[in-house]
C-alpha cells in the first residue's frame, strides 16, 4: 500500500508539473492575444479618422481597413477563450525548410534523428489551437488546426509516427489548463527535451476525449480526431466525396471539421459559401457552436433540412405513410399539374370584353380555355408564363377585330397593331381580368389547394392512391409545416416562379451628404462587408454543399438540396444502415440525380468512438435484423457496465421511465435522452417534467447524430413497428449513449423474465 501510495504521488506531481508547463505557454498566447486585439482596436479607431478627411478615396480606404479590422477583431474575440487543445513533440526532420506558419515542414525524420541506442532529442513543439498566433519574432506560439503542420497531431499512429514522438492533449477551462493525456506514438524511445526525459501523462488523449461527460451541445472534438477521419477532412474538394460509417464514427464532427478544412485551404474558391444540411432542428442546436469554436464562422450555414426554405420552418410531423407520399419523387407529377391547375381556383373569369376601335370585343370561355392551354404549352415557370399568355390573348382580341388585313404596308401594320396593344392593356377591363384570369401564384397558395381531397384527387389521378390522396389532403390540413412539406414548396417554388421585381434604390450613406459628395458619388459603392452580408442573405446556391445523415433524404428533399449546390463540389456523410426512408433505391437515384456526373470519392469510417463495446453489441443484434450481412463499426472502449433491462409489468410507463431516467441522473455527470416512438413525445416530456434539463425525451427519428452520456430506450417493439425502416431507427436508438444504456419493454415488447425484449434476445 505504501509503494502504491507513493506512486500515486510521484505520478500527480509529474502531471501537475506538466499542467503548469501547458499554463506556462497559454499565459504566453493569451499576452500575445491581448496585444493583437489592441492592434485590431487601434486600426479601427484609426480608420474611423480617416472618414473624417471626406475624400471619396479616404472613405473607400476607411471602409476598407474598418472592415478588415472587424473581422480581425471579431475573430479573435470568439477564439479568445478555450483555443488551446493540444501539442505535439517531434524530431528533426529531414530538412530545414519552414513553412509560412513557422514550422518545420518535413514530415519524415532525419536519417540519424534517432541514435543508435534508442535515444533522441525532441527538435521541435508544436502547440495546435483553433487559430494560428505568432509572437513578435514570428516563430508559432500556436498552429491552426487546419495548417499542414498541424497534420501529424491527428495522422500519426505508433504504425506510422512521422516525427511524433508524444501527442498531447489540453484540456482547459478559460484561462486555465485544467489537465493534460498524452499518447507515446515510438514508445520504444527515450527521448529527452531541455535536457529531460519525456513526461508521458495519463491513459491514452482518445480515451480521455471520449470518457468527458456530454452537453446538450456538441463538444469540440478537434483534438481526438483520428486517422481516418483526418484523411477525410484533407481530402481535396474536387466533385464529390462519399463518407459512410456507422454509429459513432464520428461523420458529423467530420463533416463540420471539413467544412472549417476547405474555407482555411481555398477561401477565395469557397467565398461563395457553404452549405451543411443536418436532418434535424436538434442535430442543428448540437452542433451550431463548433464551427466557431474550429476558428469559422460567417461564411458556413448549417440548415436542417425543415429550415432551408426562407420563412419556412418545419414544425409538424407526418406519419410514415404520408411522409413515403410526399417524399417520393411520385409527388412530382402532382405538384406539376397543381402549379398549372391552381390557375382555375377561386372565382377566375370566364370572358374577357375590351373596346377597340370603337368597338366591343371580346373572347369567350371556349376560346379563353384554348389560350391558356396555349400558354402552359412551355415548360417556363407558371408565373413567367403570364407575359406569353398576356400576348396570346392580344392576339386573339386583335384578330377578331380584323384590323390585320386592313393594310398590306407592313410599317402601318405595326403601327396599327401598337397603338392596339396600348389602347388594350391601359384599360382597367383588361388590367382587372388579366389579374384575375391569370393570378400571381405562391408556393403556400398552391400547398394549401392541395388541402381539398377532391381537387387533389384530380391533380394525383394515376400517381397517387385513393389512400394517399386522403391522408395527404388531411395533413395539409392542420397547422404547420412538416420536413416534406419544406421540400414540395421548394419544387412549387421552381415550378412557379418569381416575377421580376423592381431593384429598390439602395440609401445614401449620411456621410455622403454631410461631405458634399452626393454630386461626385450619385450612389455610393457598397463596401465588402455590405456586399458580404447581402450576398449571404440572398443566397440561393453554394460553393460546397455537405449533406449530414444523407441516407435519410427522400428524394424530393434531394431536388431541394441538389438545387443549392447546382455548381458546387459536395460531401456526402451517412450511413445506410441508419436510414429511415423506407425506399432507398428511389432515393440514390434522386441522390445521383442532383450530384450529376461528377466523379465520386469514397472513404470508410470503421471505428465507434462513441459507444463502448457492452453497448455496441447490443445494437449489433438489431443491425442483424434490420440488415443482414451489414458489418457494425468496432468499439474500441469497453466499461464494464452492460445495459440494464426493465420491464413496465403492471406499472404506469411514465412511471418505470421517470424512475429510470432519475437513476442515470445520478450516475452519469452529463446528460440523459429518453428515446421514444414519435407518437409518444409529448407524452415522453411530461413523463420527465421537474427532472431538469440534463434529461430531454425525443422522438426516434429526431435522435439522429446526437449523443447523450446515458440513454433510456422505451419499447423497441413500438419504435420498430412504427415505419417500414424501424429496425433501423431503432438501431439509431440505442447507439446514442456513450456511457450507459437502460431498455425499458413494455407489453408489446414480450419481455422475458429479466426484463429483455424479444428483438433484442440472442
Amino acid at each position: 500500500m505504501a509503494a502504491q501510495e507513493a506512486d500515486r504521488v510521484v505520478v500527480d506531481t509529474i502531471r501537475d508539473r506538466e499542467i503548469g508547463v501547458e499554463q506556462d505557454h497559454l499565459d504566453q498566447v493569451y499576452r500575445r492575444l491581448e496585444e493583437k486585439i489592441h492592434e485590431a482596436e487601434f486600426l479601427m479607431h484609426d480608420a474611423a479618422r480617416q472618414g473624417q478627411v471626406g475624400t471619396p478615396g479616404a472613405l473607400a480606404e476607411r471602409d476598407a481597413q474598418v472592415f478588415r479590422a472587424g473581422v480581425h477583431l471579431n475573430r479573435l474575440n470568439s477564439e479568445f477563450e478555450d483555443f488551446l487543445f493540444g501539442r505535439i513533440d517531434l524530431l528533426r526532420g529531414k530538412d530545414g525548410k519552414k513553412g509560412p506558419d513557422g514550422a518545420y515542414t518535413s514530415v519524415e525524420p532525419a536519417d540519424d534523428a534517432v541514435r543508435p541506442d534508442a535515444t533522441a532529442e525532441i527538435a521541435e513543439t508544436l502547440h495546435i489551437g483553433r487559430i494560428g498566433v505568432l509572437d513578435t519574432d514570428y516563430s508559432p506560439l500556436v498552429i491552426d488546426w487546419r495548417a499542414p503542420a498541424a497534420a501529424p497531431f491527428y495522422r500519426a499512429t505508433p504504425v506510422d509516427p512521422g516525427r511524433v514522438v508524444r501527442r498531447r492533449v489540453i484540456r482547459s477551462k478559460g484561462r486555465r489548463v485544467l489537465g493534460v493525456e498524452d499518447d507515446l506514438m515510438r514508445p520504444e524511445l527515450t527521448a529527452t527535451l531541455g535536457g529531460a526525459e519525456l513526461a508521458v501523462v495519463g491513459d491514452g488523449a482518445l480515451m480521455a476525449a471520449l470518457g468527458r461527460a456530454r452537453g446538450h451541445t456538441m463538444r469540440d472534438i478537434v483534438a481526438s480526431i483520428q486517422a481516418e477521419q483526418d484523411l477525410v477532412i484533407r481530402a481535396p474538394a474536387a466533385s464529390v466525396t462519399y463518407v459512410e460509417g456507422g454509429p459513432g464514427t464520428g461523420k458529423t464532427a467530420v463533416a463540420l471539421h471539413r467544412a472549417a478544412y476547405l474555407l482555411y485551404q481555398d477561401r477565395r474558391r469557397y467565398a461563395g459559401g457553404i452549405l451543411v444540411v443536418s436532418p434535424t432542428p436538434l442535430l442543428v442546436a448540437y452542433t451550431e457552436g463548433v464551427l466557431p469554436s474550429l476558428g469559422e464562422e460567417g461564411q458556413v450555414a448549417v440548415r436542417a433540412v425543415g429550415s432551408l426554405v426562407d420563412g419556412v420552418e418545419a414544425t409538424a410531423y407526418d406519419e410514415p405513410a404520408v411522409a413515403r407520399a410526399k417524399g417520393s419523387s411520385r409527388m412530382l407529377q402532382v405538384l406539376r399539374r397543381a402549379a398549372r391547375g391552381a390557375l382555375e381556383l377561386g372565382d377566375a373569369p370566364d370572358r374577357l370584353r375590351v373596346v377597340a376601335f370603337g368597338r366591343r370585343v371580346e373572347l369567350e370561355a371556349d376560346e379563353l380555355a384554348r389560350i391558356r392551354h396555349d400558354a402552359l404549352g412551355g415548360t417556363a415557370p407558371v408565373n413567367l408564363l403570364r407575359p406569353r399568355a398576356r400576348r396570346l390573348l392580344l392576339d386573339a382580341l386583335y384578330a377578331k377585330t380584323g384590323a390585320g388585313t386592313r393594310h398590306a404596308d407592313p410599317e402601318l401594320a405595326a403601327e396599327l397593331r401598337s397603338s392596339f396593344d396600348e389602347d388594350v392593356t391601359t384599360e382597367d377591363s383588361f388590367t382587372g381580368f388579366l389579374d384575375a384570369w391569370w393570378p400571381e401564384l405562391t408556393p403556400r397558395a398552391v400547398l394549401s389547394a392541395m388541402a381539398d381531397e377532391k381537387r387533389l384527387g384530380r391533380w394525383a389521378r394515376r400517381v397517387l392512391n385513393p389512400g394517399e390522396v386522403r391522408r395527404v389532403a388531411r395533413s395539409l390540413r392542420r397547422e404547420g409545416y412538416s420536413v416534406h412539406d419544406v421540400a414540395l414548396l421548394d419544387e412549387l417554388h421552381t415550378l412557379l416562379g418569381a416575377p421580376a421585381r423592381p431593384r429598390r434604390r439602395r440609401e445614401l450613406d449620411p456621410l455622403d451628404q454631410l461631405t458634399g459628395l452626393e454630386e461626385l458619388m450619385p450612389v455610393r459603392q457598397e463596401t465588402q462587408r455590405e456586399r458580404a452580408e447581402r450576398l449571404a442573405q440572398e443566397r440561393t446556391e453554394y460553393a460546397h454543399v455537405i449533406v449530414d445523415e444523407a441516407q435519410d433524404l427522400t428524394p424530393m428533399q434531394w431536388r431541394m438540396v441538389g438545387r443549392r449546390g447546382r455548381h458546387a463540389t459536395w460531401t456526402v456523410v451517412g450511413d445506410p444502415a441508419q436510414s429511415s426512408w423506407s425506399a432507398p433505391d428511389e432515393a440514390a437515384e434522386a441522390r445521383d440525380e442532383a450530384l450529376g456526373r461528377r466523379p465520386r470519392r469514397r472513404f470508410t469510417l470503421t471505428v465507434n468512438y462513441r459507444n463502448p463495446a457492452e453497448i455496441a453489441e447490443l445494437a449489433a443484434r438489431v443491425l442483424a435484423l434490420a440488415m443482414p450481412g451489414a458489418e457494425s463499426p468496432r468499439a474500441v472502449r469497453s466499461t464494464g457496465l452492460e445495459p440494464r433491462f426493465t420491464a413496465v409489468g403492471d406499472r404506469e410507463p411514465g412511471e418505470v421511465v421517470r424512475d429510470e431516467a432519475r437513476r442515470l441522473l445520478e450516475r452519469v455527470d452529463g446528460t440523459v435522452g429518453v428515446v421514444v416512438a414519435m407518437s409518444r413525445r409529448e407524452q415522453a416530456a411530461g413523463w420527465l417534467a421537474g427532472l431538469g434539463d440534463r434529461v430531454v425525451a425525443l422522438g426516434s427519428l429526431e435522435a439522429k447524430g446526437l449523443e447523450y452520456d446515458a440513454t433510456v430506450v422505451v419499447s423497441p417493439a413500438e419504435i420498430a413497428d412504427e415505419s417500414p425502416a424501424g429496425l433501423r431507427v431503432l438501431y439509431v436508438a440505442l447507439t446514442r449513449a456513450t456511457q450507459q444504456l437502460t431498455v425499458v419493454s413494455g407489453r408489446r415488447d414480450e419481455p422475458d423474465a429479466a426484463g429483455v425484449p424479444d428483438l433484442l434476445r440472442d
